[in-house]
């Protein structure tokens, strides 16, 4: 077991699904108290959070319903109004509410403030489980850029950041992005010692409505095995994908897994495969 004193001083990213926004107490009694513990073990911490279920139900109260392509949300115009509603408005605001009933000083944006994530729209692009033919998913960022700097600055002045998942550029765009991809992005360039996913899910399963069939740990290409196989499916893919590529640009070890029990995160924190799936070089 590891101690959480080893990290001093070197950065944890945890990524919230926005499903997980809904039980304000809830996350609080769970992610707000890891972040808590971490910070008090003098890591910094940065949060991502998404906002998929919350966007969707918003859509479809205003008539528009959501195209998934594997895994992932096109966003034409009309989506991305709904996707700034409910990332920067709904979710940030009860991701900020949690957090403050845990007691952690958190500071809630998108990645289109002050340039923090640098985003360029997506060519067409092949999408694993979508078909051999390149998907357009409209109005999708492609990272190019994080500014690290200002979020050691923040960290520095005693902040928790934290991200809601768009990003822009220079010209005044604004892009949807998948949470998880921020999340990793974020991780890498702050060459985080730890990336958490968390969500309802407690990691990969071998049968998604069996709990007791986690797999604790998996290499890169134990992962690639079982998404040709189709063991690891649909809005599974990018959290894995983005997770093998990241390890290959410097985070020691990812981390999927649940919110419940409250302690999850803390326990796979001191014991990676304790509780999630932790991917690992």
């Amino acid at each position: 077991m590891t101690a959480l004193s080893d990290f001093a001083g070197r950065w944890f990213v945890v990524k919230v699904g926005g499903e997980l926004a809904a039980d304000r107490a809830r996350l609080a009694a769970s992610v707000g108290t890891a972040v808590g513990e971490f910070l008090g073990a003098g890591i910094r911490v940065c949060v991502v959070h998404g906002g998929g279920p919350q966007a969707t139900e918003l859509g479809r109260r205003l008539g528009l319903e959501p195209t998934i392509v594997g895994g992932r949300r096109v966003t034409d115009p009309e989506t991305l109004e709904v996707m700034k509603m409910a990332l920067a408005g709904q979710v940030s605001v009860e991701v900020a509410a949690a957090m403050r009933l845990a007691e952690v000083p958190a500071l809630c944006t998108t990645g289109v403030s002050a340039g923090l994530i640098d985003a360029v729209r997506r060519p067409p692009t092949v999408i694993t489980g979508a078909g051999p033919d390149p998907v357009d998913l409209g109005l999708v960022g492609d990272i190019v850029a994080v500014d690290t700097a200002a979020l050691e600055r923040l960290s520095t002045l005693g902040f928790v950041p934290v991200l809601g998942s768009l990003g822009g550029d220079s010209g005044g765009n604004v892009f949807n992005i998948n949470a998880d991809t921020v999340a990793a992005r974020v991780a890498a360039r702050l060459r985080a010692a730890k990336l958490f996913l968390v969500s309802n899910v407690p990691g990969v399963l071998r049968d998604k409505n069996d709990p007791s069939t986690r797999m604790p740990k998996l290499t890169a290409a134990e992962a690639r095995e079982q998404m040709a196989s189709g063991v690891i499916s649909g809005g599974m893919i990018p959290k894995v994908e983005e997770s093998l590529g990241m390890l290959e640009e410097g985070i020691e070890a990812i981390h999927i897994v649940g919110i419940d029990p409250p302690t999850s995160i803390l326990d796979e924190a001191r014991e990676p495969g304790s509780r999630g799936t932790a991917f690992v070089r």
